[in-house]
């Protein structure tokens, strides 16, 4: 079974068990509209490729790891996108969670789905009981405090706010998750893991900075324009288009030489080298040609 449907098969059984016979229906609608479709699901990806490429000798955790941490971005897309935050009337072009469901039931969705990505990973974990307390953890300071993807989210809402603490937390902190979470999950040292994921969280962070300050909007699925327009820290501010272009080269290739040996090495890389061709946006690839 290739990656992507592994991927959706446990998504698929993850958001059956917040959808059962008692449960609200308009919550349980709210909540899997928040996940599917999905996007490309990097993260989830990511983490089964560490895994395979650490043994996945327990597949079963490697999966329970991969959705809870799809299942925590999505819920922190339904959060960004309230009026409160984005205001977002999009997001993957279709109209956001808040937009459809309205305000209340948008933040019980994105509340449910963190706790049932907490729920997913002990499911899962079961078989590895001994594992389950660092991956926790791991996956836990990923979009908690001090600098996970609540911290990052609060960095916006500062007087002063330093790039890379914000890049780091709004979105590294998620892909070191993915990393060191994958590695956890097979019984791997989580450590030489942690710089790959730094680096492909920062750049997929420049990348994002690069799509809000060029993208077409209808391509990309959801508005630009929005970090100029509430003064947010940005890559592109800070560099120029030129000099987050540069940065975001130069994190990929210092996230491929970042691979620890392993017998998965290549898939690993021919992940990264794929993504790095979606990551540059459109209009940056057509002005450069």
């Amino acid at each position: 079974m290739d990656a992507m449907s592994r991927i959706e098969r446990a998504m698929h059984a993850a958001i059956a068990h917040a959808d059962a016979p008692v449960a609200p229906p308009k919550l349980a609608e709210a909540i899997s509209y928040s996940v599917f479709p999905g996007g490309a699901r990097v993260r989830p990806r990511l983490c089964l490729a560490v895994a395979s490429a650490c043994g996945d000798e327990d597949p079963a955790m490697a999966d329970a790891a991969a959705i809870a941490i799809e299942l925590l971005h999505c819920a922190s897309l339904v959060h960004d996108d309230l009026p409160c935050f984005d205001d977002a009337p999009t997001r993957r072009g279709k109209p956001s969670v808040h937009a459809v469901f309205g305000e209340p039931l948008a933040v019980l969705a994105g509340d449910a789905l963190i706790v049932l990505a907490f729920e997913t990973l002990v499911r899962g974990g079961l078989g590895q009981v001994h594992r389950l307390p660092a991956l926790i953890a791991a996956i836990g300071r990923s979009v908690g405090m001090p600098s996970g993807i609540v911290a990052g989210q609060a960095w916006e809402s500062e007087p002063g706010t330093i790039l890379e603490d914000y890049q780091r937390a709004k979105t590294g902190a998620l892909f070191v998750a993915a990393t060191t979470g994958g590695a956890l999950a097979s019984g791997a040292d989580p450590a030489p893991w942690r710089r790959l994921g730094e680096c492909i969280g920062e750049a997929y962070q420049v990348a994002d900075d690069l799509r809000d300050a060029v993208a077409d909007p209808e391509e990309l699925g959801k508005p630009v324009g929005r970090d100029a327009a509430l003064g947010r820290p940005n890559a592109v501010a800070a560099l120029g288009i030129d000099g987050a272009v540069g940065r975001l080269d130069a994190l990929l290739s210092e996230g491929v030489e970042s691979i620890p040996p392993c017998a998965g090495w290549s898939e690993l890389r021919q992940i990264i080298l794929m993504q790095a061709q979606r990551l540059v946006p459109k209009q940056v690839v057509r002005s450069a040609a």
